[in-house]
């Protein structure tokens, strides 16, 4: 999962998991692992909602309790904030789910699990 949130290949940690923004690699660019069989849907971005939610609310709280802030700057700041984490926390969690996905051998990454743990042995 830390490899996926680096935005690098869950197998081998060098080669790029992103193509673009959000589109994962069909496969990893050094390893030749097959990344294009991923299903991370809609989870990634459930869990930035959580994670911006759980930030954002208390200093929301926290400010309006402690300052009278302007209606003007409570009404820039705090979108701002919002979109600004969601933009910067998108990728990285995408990432960790698709990292997650691939160690658990979810969706297509059965055989690559299967593989993986026939060299330990």
């Amino acid at each position: 999962m830390g490899r996926g949130a680096q935005g690098r290949c869950p197998h081998c940690g060098k080669g790029r998991l992103f193509r673009a923004y959000l589109k994962v690699a069909d496969r990893c660019a050094d390893c030749g692992e097959e990344l294009h069989h991923h299903r991370a849907d809609d989870f990634p971005a459930y869990l930035v909602i959580v994670i911006v939610g759980h930030i954002v609310v208390p200093l929301v709280l926290a400010m309006e309790t402690h300052y009278a802030l302007s209606y003007w700057i409570s009404m820039t700041l705090w979108p701002a904030l919002t979109v600004a984490l969601s933009l910067a926390l998108l990728q990285p969690v995408k990432g960790a789910v698709v990292g997650l996905q691939w160690a658990v051998g979810m969706h297509g990454f059965e055989q690559s699990k299967k593989d993986r743990v026939a060299t330990v042995r």
